[in-house]
C-alpha cells in the first residue's frame, strides 16, 4: 500500500506543477492590462487594428513606464512567459522625438500620407503621426504592412485606411521625467516644455 500512496502523491505533485504553468499558449502575457484601462490611462491617441486582426484576437495589452501602449495580437510565435513575441504587435509611444529603428532603419514608401521607416526586412515599421510614434512589429513584412494600412486610434476619432495626421513638432517628452522617477506627492507638469 505505501507504493499506492507514494504514486498518488507524485501524481498530485505533477498535477499541481502543471497547473502552475497556467496558460501554456501565453494568451495573456505577464503584465497584461484590460483594453479599457488604455481608454482611461492614456493621454494621447493609441493606435490599434481592431479587436481582431488577420483572424488574430488581442492577446495582451500593456502600458510601460514611459506610458507607451503595446497591443499584441495572437498567441506567442516565439518565447514564453517572460518574453512573448506575437505575430503582430502595435506600440504607440507618446515620445514623438524618437522614431525607433536606429542605423538599420531605411525609408519605406509613405503610408497614408506620412513617412515610414523600415527595419528587420520590413517586419518592423515605424511612423510619426500627430504627437505620437506608432511602431508595428510583424512576424512577416506582409503582416506588418497590412497592420500599418489598417491602424486607427482606439481612444480618438479616426478610421482605418484614411490619411493619418501629419507629425507635430517635437513634444519635448524626452525632457520630462517618467512617472516612476517622480517622488510621491511631487507634481510635474506633462506636456511641451
Amino acid at each position: 500500500m505505501p507504493s499506492r500512496a507514494l504514486l498518488a502523491g507524485a501524481l498530485g505533485a505533477c498535477a499541481l506543477a502543471l497547473a502552475a504553468c497556467g496558460n501554456t499558449l501565453q494568451d495573456e502575457p505577464i503584465g497584461s492590462k484590460p483594453l479599457e484601462s488604455v481608454l482611461v490611462e492614456s493621454r494621447f491617441p493609441v493606435y490599434w487594428a481592431g479587436l481582431k486582426f488577420a483572424g488574430l484576437p488581442i492577446s495582451g495589452v500593456s502600458i510601460d513606464p514611459s506610458e507607451a501602449v503595446s497591443i499584441r495580437y495572437g498567441d506567442c510565435a516565439t518565447g514564453g512567459q517572460y518574453i512573448c513575441v506575437t505575430p503582430i504587435s502595435i506600440v504607440t509611444s507618446p515620445d514623438n522625438s524618437f522614431v525607433p529603428g536606429g542605423a538599420g532603419a531605411t525609408p519605406a514608401p509613405r503610408t497614408r500620407g506620412v513617412a515610414v521607416s523600415s527595419s528587420r526586412g520590413g517586419r518592423t515599421l515605424a511612423l510619426a503621426t500627430g504627437r505620437v510614434v506608432v511602431s508595428v512589429y510583424g512576424k512577416t513584412a506582409l503582416l506588418a504592412r497590412e497592420a500599418l494600412a489598417t491602424i486607427a486610434p482606439l481612444n480618438e476619432t479616426g478610421q482605418p485606411l484614411e490619411a493619418l495626421p501629419a507629425p507635430l513638432p517635437d513634444t519635448g517628452f524626452n525632457r520630462m521625467p517618467l512617472p516612476g522617477q517622480v517622488p510621491p506627492g511631487v507634481g510635474v507638469p506633462r506636456g511641451p516644455a
